[in-house]
């Protein structure tokens, strides 16, 4: 099991930017891909960005909502996974939670990923 934590979220203005942090813990090893989900109150959790790993090549990929304006990246010596987020806009309001999956491939669906964080509020006002 891999043990997860996000932070960084926040109270923004629209059109501002916002960077999540997740901390990763425990068996790193075994993960092959991390992503960022969100979800609204009311709303089912939604695939936000991915990023997986084939040995040390790393590819990221985005729902269409996130591409341009989201980026994931990676820091592996320090098992940190980071969302920047720009040009925040109020339907980017949600919590985000960071995910671990044992699977290597781009993952977007909540039940392949077997390790969550708590999650992080990000709220964006107009």
């Amino acid at each position: 099991q891999v043990q997860l934590v996000e932070s960084g979220g926040g109270l923004v203005q629209a059109g501002n930017s916002l960077r999540l942090s997740c901390a990763a813990s425990g068996r790193t090893f075994s993960t092959y891909t991390m992503g960022w989900f969100q979800q609204a109150p009311g709303k089912e959790r939604e695939f936000v960005a991915g990023i997986t790993w084939t040995g040390p090549i790393s590819k990221t990929y985005y729902a269409d909502s996130a591409r341009g304006r989201f980026t994931i990246s990676s820091d592996n010596p320090k098992n940190m996974v980071y969302l920047q987020m720009n040009s925040l806009k109020p339907e980017d309001t949600a919590v985000y939670y960071c995910a671990a999956s044992p699977r290597r491939g781009y993952y977007t669906g909540p039940a392949d990923f077997d390790s969550w964080g708590q999650g992080t509020q990000v709220t964006v006002s107009s």
